[in-house]
């Protein structure tokens, strides 16, 4: 204080006359004065600076946290839920009232559990160890050392600016010359703006002794907190390795327990049918997991039952996925693997640009935007899950059949995921046989039927109850940034020994980022699914992909209802992956929705695997994302029509990795197919100037009716092929290659 007291009484002295010796040393002193506490003021910042990015990296471990023992939990409306806590505010959302107040519960419940550690830990614990004990101990003495600095500090900064200040302001008032004068000033606008900031870093560093006083003793509990959970993950770990081992210990002794196996077993008619046929053993844990709310809420809300209110029946192995891998010993073994891929660069909008707005079917494209399988092969894909089909053949409860039938539904699409390729376009009489009645128990059939609009007709009987057909028109529409393919035609799906009919149709395909970007793939639309014997519906939504939406991607969502329009499963999965369903055992009407209508909410029991998508092959990316199956479909197999898609040479060729060949050969066939298009025209343009009947192009082994279900006139089997497959005669067939 004598030293600023001095330094004050030199300012207030006169100034001396301009130019004189004594003047020259009375500013150099000043200018000195004025170093001295530019020097005070950068340590006393360094000092400041250094101290707080300290606490701020020992605070980080809990930024972004409430503390729930002090939070207020409070509701605004029917979904939202507003956390608040030392400064911080968290606005929550969840997808209906009922879902809100399950989150308003368990936070309520988290809340006083924190209370009650917070109550418990009141008291100075002793830390359960040495270590612990020393380290926590040593942490505080830093901490209360670093306060006791950033204290002095404070006050120095306070004491030095205002000093500065005030010598400033008198210096100011002294007679000086012009010249002076103006520095003067410029020093004094300097020191203003210091005053500012020292204020303004003053306020931060009181509020920052206020937060660390406050909240010392609860970085203390976090820190032991975060040890204790440190132990309880350690545990966790080791509980998942000793259930890993098991796991493979199960698996190892699956092979011999199947061999073992005499005969395939039965299900019995007591048990509750096929959808429990798959089902685990799982033991609900106390602690209830949530997720966050969807923005767009849902038609309808489900609630699991709890444990008390359903029946569980646990199978520690399925009789059914041990007949399978009893079978799979009986297979014919095929190929697991094609040719890579070539890395072939080519633009794609030089191609497309002049296309926009036209069938994707009438646009010439070279096979380096295709994959080395037809579309009449791409149709019999949908076949991956037959074992589907055959789970539904044998439910005695049409309900669940329902909810398997509309599971292969879905699984027809987890084939697309990565496939962003085109397939070749059938030609005019083009077919495609898949012949697994030794392994699998069913045939398969399609032939293109038409070719502007492009239409093949499919048929698949099998040995295990059911019998599928479908005539599918391809409509497709480029729009410069995505490509929109639109399947039209109904499925149809019969099982022989109930005579349930189903009919159903498939959703929009788009391939997004035609120009610029990664090709992706999405479906979206509605599927119903009826049954035409028991007038019993399902109803699917596969929800469209949106950036700005929090919901599952590829989402697909249904209710399964009976003809009187009572549900009676819940579906729900995505389509690349799984689908499962889920029995209601009560339902009521909640909340109204965004639009002001009454949702349902739906009590459940537990949730049953229906489908499950196979893992890819190995190498899969190389070889066009094919899956298992696809990898089989365009292998040699002899006695086949002199028509099949395997005997397609530009499609061969493509596969083997001749992409220039190919090219070439496609060329080829279009024209060939022209030429006969050509040749067609004119004998019809020629019986019409003769005034006599033209029959046209006639498909070989389908005919067109009038479909007694859905009113439609479709194209169905009217057979003859297998049995000219046993004589090995395709006199029949026409020459297309």
């Amino acid at each position: 204080m004598s030293e600023q007291g001095k330094g004050s009484a030199s300012a207030s002295a006169a100034a001396p006359a301009p130019g004189s010796d004594t003047y020259k040393g009375w500013l150099f002193k000043w200018t000195n004065y004025l170093k001295g506490y530019q020097r005070r003021w950068f340590v006393l910042s360094n000092g400041l600076l250094s101290y707080y990015r300290t606490q701020a990296e020992m605070a980080h471990t809990c930024r972004g946290t409430i503390n729930l023992a002090t939070a207020h939990i409070d509701t605004e409306d029917a979904c939202n839920i507003v956390l608040s806590s030392g400064g911080r505010t968290y606005h929550l959302k969840a997808s209906t009232e009922v879902e809100r107040q399950r989150w308003v519960t368990a936070l309520e419940l988290a809340k006083a559990k924190a209370i009650r550690m917070m109550n418990d830990q009141s008291g100075d614990e002793e830390p359960t160890s040495q270590s612990d004990r020393s380290e926590i101990q040593g942490t505080l003495k830093i901490l209360i050392s670093k306060l006791d600095d950033l204290s002095t500090c404070n006050d120095l900064i306070a004491k030095h600016g205002a000093a500065l200040q005030r010598s400033l302001s008198e210096l100011e008032g002294l007679k000086v010359p012009v010249e002076g004068g103006e520095k003067v000033k410029a020093v004094n606008e300097r020191a203003t703006l210091f005053r500012i900031t020292s204020n303004a870093m003053i306020n931060a560093c009181r509020d920052f002794l206020d937060l660390a006083e406050t909240h010392s003793r609860r970085w203390q509990r976090a820190l032991q907190y975060e040890r204790e959970q440190r132990t309880h993950l350690e545990e966790t770990i080791e509980q998942l390795a000793k259930q890993h081992n098991s796991l493979e210990r199960a698996w190892r002794e699956a092979p011999t327990l199947v061999s073992s196996a005499p005969s395939a077993p039965t299900t019995n008619k007591g048990e509750t049918g096929c959808l429990s046929r798959k089902e685990e053993a799982s033991d609900e844990d106390e602690d209830t997991e949530y997720f966050d709310a969807m923005e767009d809420s849902p038609a309808f809300i489900t609630v699991t039952a709890s444990e008390s209110t359903q029946h569980r029946s646990v199978s520690h192995r399925n009789p059914c996925s041990l007949c399978s891998l009893f079978m799979y010993s009986l297979k014919i073994q095929r190929r697991s693997h094609i040719p890579d891929k070539p890395n072939y660069s080519l633009n794609l909008w030089s191609i497309m640009k002049n296309c926009i707005g036209k069938e994707l079917s009438k646009i010439p494209m070279p096979v380096n935007f295709n994959e080395p399988l037809s579309m009449l092969q791409r149709l019999t894909e949908d076949l991956e899950y037959h074992e589907l089909l055959d789970k539904a053949a044998r439910c005695d409860s049409s309900l669940e059949q329902m909810c398997l039938v509309a599971a292969f539904s879905v699984s027809s699409y987890s084939t697309t995921v990565h496939r962003t390729a085109k397939p070749f376009n059938p030609l005019l009489g083009e077919t495609y046989e898949l012949d697994r009645l030794e392994e699998y128990g069913y045939r398969s059939l399609c032939e293109q039927v038409s070719h502007h609009p492009p239409a093949a007709a499919h048929h698949v009987i099998s040995q295990r109850g059911w019998t599928l057909w479908q005539e599918i028109t391809i409509a497709s529409k480029f729009r410069g940034k995505y490509l929109s393919i639109m399947p039209l035609g109904a499925i149809h799906l019969q099982f022989h020994a109930s005579g349930n009919h189903y009919v159903w149709r498939k959703v929009t395909s788009t391939v997004h980022n035609i120009i610029v970007g990664k090709l992706w793939i999405d479906q979206s639309g509605d599927i119903e699914i009826v049954n035409h014997r028991t007038k019993e519906t399902c109803q699917l939504k596969f929800s469209p992909y949106s950036y700005f939406s929090r919901d599952v991607p590829r989402k697909v969502t249904g209710v399964v209802a009976d003809s009187g329009g009572q549900a009676h499963y819940i579906l729900s999965g995505t389509w690349d992956e799984k689908m499962e369903s889920a029995k209601i055992v009560q339902s009521s009407r909640g909340g109204s929705g965004s639009e002001g209508k009454q949702k349902m909410v739906y009590q459940t029991l537990s949730p049953k695997l229906l489908w499950k998508k196979y893992p890819l092959p190995e190498n899969a990316e190389n070889m066009y994302y094919f899956s298992a199956l696809a990898l089989t479909l365009n292998e040699l197999e002899d006695g086949v029509a002199t028509t099949d898609s395997r005997l397609r040479p530009d499609q061969r060729l493509m596969e083997d990795g001749r992409w220039d060949e190919a090219n070439s050969e496609k060329q080829r066939l279009e024209e060939k197919q022209r030429a006969v298009r050509r040749r067609r025209e004119a004998e019809a343009s020629d019986a019409l100037d003769e005034g006599r009947e033209y029959e046209g192009y006639q498909p070989l082994w389908f005919y067109q009716r009038r479909d007694s279900v859905t009113g439609e006139t479709s194209f169905v089997y009217k057979g003859g092929y297998w049995e000219a497959k046993e004589r090995q005669d395709w006199s029949l067939c026409p020459d297309i290659f």
